[in-house]
């Protein structure tokens, strides 16, 4: 109704504000004309000044108010609904939803999902067959379906977490629509484009015709999106994607390998913004531990930066060969790599001393990556350490130069002949020669070759019949300029020209930068050993380790899901869906959005349809708040009619202590009716976040205050037990009552039964049932092991046991038995063989465990817990009373049996129990250790 969320049941109802002008008329009261009367002793009151006098026609904003009343009974008799359901109703054409199910509708699933439901809903009372389509699989067949059938496909759809593309899906709807004929289309869309959604909107409109179309956008906040993580120098940045506008700010989370916080930046959009950046201010050492940034509150794939070691700062060692006289400080070699590495690398020197030196201090340093410029002979035991170094990950980068060209050893990846090639010299060019190419297949594939870069001088390889293979860059005559090999888990690359401008311009280019970023981001990524990288990147592949769901949460990798290559760099997709691939220790990153990507807002004004926006509440009847405020209203207008009518006042007059009295009493009743609820609201919320705040044990408050003293002494004692002898640090107990408060905090319920106390009120005991089915345990202790007579059944024939039954005869209890001796609670936490308290003489009841003879019966107990843990457990052993203490410590009633450590033991079954609650049944599972361990031997 004019753009608002607002409907009406019966909106001819609506007619009746025409009557409005009517009553106005109406309302305007104008008493009769006084009857005059010739009586001449009547002049001696004309000087009277009347106390009251009645208009002659009603105040104007009193008729209004009365209007204002009325038009306000029009209303709610005519039925409005705020948030009314969505679609619409009366058609018998059959129904297609289509979906946008790509990772920025994630983070608005569950609003899309209901206004699905509001459609189908509307469908099925018009006896419509429904068609889902999922925008993200063109192949799947587009078939109608009951009502009821859709409903449950509906609830099998999840978001995707990688970007859609619709237009493929246009094939399967135009031959679905072909088909059915007539039909009533509905697009939820989310409103984003990440790529031909121009298309896609053009093609719908082509594909449906003058079909009925409602395009569902709007409604819910843009969703968020991360992009080009970047590990600068000083801090890492990430940018912040959105579609729509207006200022926004929020929050980017950094987490590292095991999901542990490591930092949080701000981010802030300003009024027109589509990107802006989060900057984490962190020390180096910590910014490489990063593996994942999320944008906080949003759920989506989009929304997370997955990285790997590709974004890691790697320290980088730099060993110059050039002597200090040759050396200057912008002509040195050290100082084109520093400029070209500090973006994206630690870059460190080695102290002044001697090549070799410097060397063993990057070495004894452990670095990931170390460049030699001109460093010709190294020792051979120096030799020994790099070639070790390498094999075990590291990356050895070595630049050309006249000591290099003269020296002879194996830590290159191709042979040399000794000398160089000049421009002038006997093997020599007549002019400088261009770059010609990368290899496809090489780590510096994609770069664009530059035009502007010559070389004057190079070292040469000897041709053979690997050199191809470990070619990643040449010259246009064909010969290397950069090679490498893969030597173990680490990598050895040569440039053969020197890292200044002595032999090539290369170093003053971006290029240049770009090739040792592809390099740096090489170490830690390469695996086996080969010919060398060209040869081996179109074989190398990783598969899937972990892979994030639309909601951007881990999970195990889907079906569908396929291998990728070590070297992939691109944005998610079908069979590559983001997340981590390869080897734990080392896995390869795949994320929703490649660097580049942006996203848009999808632009459906062309399309001939019906927009709709997506709601956030449920429909609300507002009939009730009409009526009452219309009431309100008519109460108003009496007091004022009585106010100016002037019997209010008279009947205060006559009435003045009474009506003072009653005023006062309602005054009263109102002001403390308020604070009442509220005051009941605040003691529930704030025993709800006392027990929600630690994990507490909990014991029945029984009204007898000498039993209570007890209890609660004993499960303080039990607590602080619990807290020195096991790793669970409990809060303290709370005493509850189960008639009034909520049990389902608390994994353990003590109850001591005092005989003869009433039974529990039915509200109490229907708690107790759903507590006992809902995987809760109460622990019932009657304490009167020694009252019980002589006899075989003499424990069931004590008052705490009688009062017990009767509490028992109306909750849902399942078959009892003793603890047996294999039990899961005589091994929970100590071994035991029985459960001492005060006493010893009593039994303890658990439910009794299935056999192998009546597991279908087992199937059928109403109160068996999911985790295999006893819903509940009887003693008479007076459990509270052996673990209550006095507050110095000493123990406050003693115990029966003749075992000294009867105390010890009665908290070593106290801590069983407790254990047994939380952790379930999973020491039952160590019985198949010894199949699991033969199967593995196997």
């Amino acid at each position: 109704m004019m753009g608002l969320p607002l409907a009406f049941t019966q909106p001819l109802l609506l007619i009746g504000l025409v009557s409005l002008p009517v009553l106005w008329w109406l309302l305007r009261v104008m008493p009769p004309r006084p009857r005059r009367i010739e009586f001449p002793p009547t002049r001696l009151l004309f000087d009277i000044t009347p106390r009251e006098e009645t208009p002659s026609r009603t105040p104007w904003w009193l008729t209004a108010l009365r209007l204002l009343a009325a038009a306000l009974v029009i209303f709610a008799a005519a039925g409005p609904i705020w948030n009314p359901q969505t679609g619409a109703a009366g058609s018998k054409a059959p129904l297609m939803i289509m979906f946008d199910d790509g990772w920025s509708a994630a983070s608005h699933w569950d609003i899309r999902i209901r206004t699905a439901d509001e459609l189908i809903a509307n469908a099925d009372n018009d006896g419509r067959a429904i068609a889902l389509v999922p925008l993200s699989e063109p192949n799947r067949d587009i078939t109608l379906m009951p009502a009821g059938a859709a409903r449950v496909a509906l609830r099998q759809l999840a978001p995707k977490p990688y970007s859609i593309d619709r237009v493929e899906t246009l094939t399967a709807v135009d031959r679905f629509l072909k088909v059915t004929g007539d039909c009533e289309i509905a697009w939820l869309s989310d409103g984003v484009d990440t790529g031909r959604g121009e298309d896609f909107v053009q093609g719908l409109g082509k594909t449906i015709g003058d079909r009925s179309l409602t395009v569902f956008e709007g409604g819910t906040s843009s969703p968020l999106a991360l992009v080009a993580a970047e590990n600068a120098a000083a801090k890492m940045t990430v940018k912040v994607l959105r579609t729509d506008s207006g200022i926004a700010v929020g929050t980017v989370r950094a987490l590292d390998q095991k999901a542990a916080p490591i930092g949080e930046a701000r981010y802030s959009f300003g009024p027109q913004d589509k990107e802006t950046e989060a900057a984490f201010d962190l020390p180096v050492e910590l910014r490489n531990d990063i593996t994942r940034l999320e944008i906080s509150g949003e759920r989506s794939a989009g929304a997370v930066q997955l990285l790997d070691k590709r974004w890691r700062r790697r320290a980088i060692g730099i060993v110059s060969g050039s002597t200090s006289e040759t050396a200057q400080p912008l002509l040195a070699p050290t100082f084109y790599l520093t400029r070209a590495l500090a973006p994206f690398a630690d870059v460190r020197l080695a102290d002044k001393g001697s090549p070799q030196q410097g060397i063993t201090q990057f070495l004894d340093q452990k670095l990931p990556m170390i460049i030699l410029a001109d460093v010709g002979t190294i020792s051979p035991e120096l030799r020994e350490r790099l070639n070790a170094w390498v094999d075990q990950g590291g990356v050895l980068v070595r630049f050309a130069g006249p000591r290099l060209a003269q020296a002879e050893d194996d830590l290159v990846p191709v042979k040399l002949r000794k000398g160089g090639r000049t421009l002038g010299g006997s093997l020599t060019w007549e002019k400088p020669q261009h770059l010609a190419s990368f290899a496809g297949e090489g780590p510096f594939a994609g770069i664009a070759v530059p035009k502007d870069v010559t070389v004057s001088r190079q070292v040469l390889a000897e041709p053979d019949a690997v050199l191809a293979t470990r070619s990643w860059a040449s010259l246009e005559d064909g010969t290397p300029l950069v090679t490498g090999e893969h030597r173990g888990k680490g990598l050895v690359s040569l440039f053969h020209v020197s890292a200044d401008m002595r032999w090539s311009d290369l170093p003053m280019s971006g290029t240049f930068v770009e090739m040792l970023r592809r390099v740096v981001d090489m170490s830690g990524y390469t695996s086996k050993p080969g010919a060398g990288v060209a040869g081996e990147a179109s074989g190398e592949t990783v598969a899937p380790l972990h892979i994030l769901d639309g909601f951007g949460a881990f999970g195990p990798p889907p079906a569908t899901a396929k291998p990728l290559p070590a070297d992939y760099r691109d944005r998610a997709t079908p069979d590559h869906p983001p997340g981590f691939y390869g080897p734990a220790e080392g896995p390869l990153a795949v994320n929703t959005l490649a660097a580049a990507d942006r996203i848009a807002a999808l632009n459906t004004a062309s399309l001939r349809a019906r927009h709709a926006t997506y709601t956030n509440a449920e429909p609300r009847d507002l009939r009730g708040w009409l009526l009452s405020t219309a009431l309100a209203l008519f109460l108003i207008d009496a007091i004022i009619v009585a106010l100016l009518g002037g019997g209010l006042a008279a009947l205060l007059r006559r009435r003045a202590a009474p009506a003072t009295i009653v005023l006062a009493l309602a005054l009263a009743g109102l002001i403390s009716f308020a604070p009442t609820a509220a005051r009941a609201d605040s003691a529930a919320d704030e025993f709800a976040m006392k027990a929600v705040s630690q994990t507490r044990l909990a014991y029945v408050v029984t009204g007898n205050a000498d039993v209570d003293s007890i209890v609660k002494a004993g499960m303080n004692g039990l607590t602080l037990f619990l807290a020195q002898r096991t790793a669970l640090e409990a809060g303290d107990p709370i005493g509850i009552d189960p008639a009034r408060d909520e049990l389902a905090f608390f994994p353990l319920i003590y109850w001591p039964i005092v005989p003869g106390a009433p039974k529990p009120p039915q509200d109490a005991i229907n708690k107790i049932d759903a507590y006992m089915k809902q995987g809760g345990t109460v622990l019932f202790d009657t304490r009167d092991a020694i009252e019980a007579p002589p006899g075989a059944n003499g424990a069931s024939q004590t008052p705490g046991m009688q009062t017990l039954r009767d509490i028992l005869s109306s909750l849902d209890v399942p078959g009892l038995e003793p603890v047996p001796r294999e039990h899961v609670l005589t091994k929970t936490f100590y071994l035991l063989r029985d459960f001492p308290g005060r006493f010893t003489a009593g039994q303890t009841w658990v439910e009794t465990l299935p056999r192998e003879d009546d597991d279908e019966d087992s199937a059928q107990r109403p109160a068996r817990g999911g985790d295999g843990v006893s819903p509940i457990i009887i003693t008479s052993n007076d459990l509270a009373g052996a673990w209550a203490v006095r507050p110095d410590g000493q123990a406050m009633l003693p115990v029966t049996g003749d075992d000294p450590r009867q105390r010890e033991f009665a908290y070593r079954a106290g801590a069983n129990i407790v254990m047994y609650t939380l952790t379930g049944n999973y020491k039952a599972d160590q019985v198949h250790a010894p199949a699991l361990i033969e199967r593995l031997g196997q």
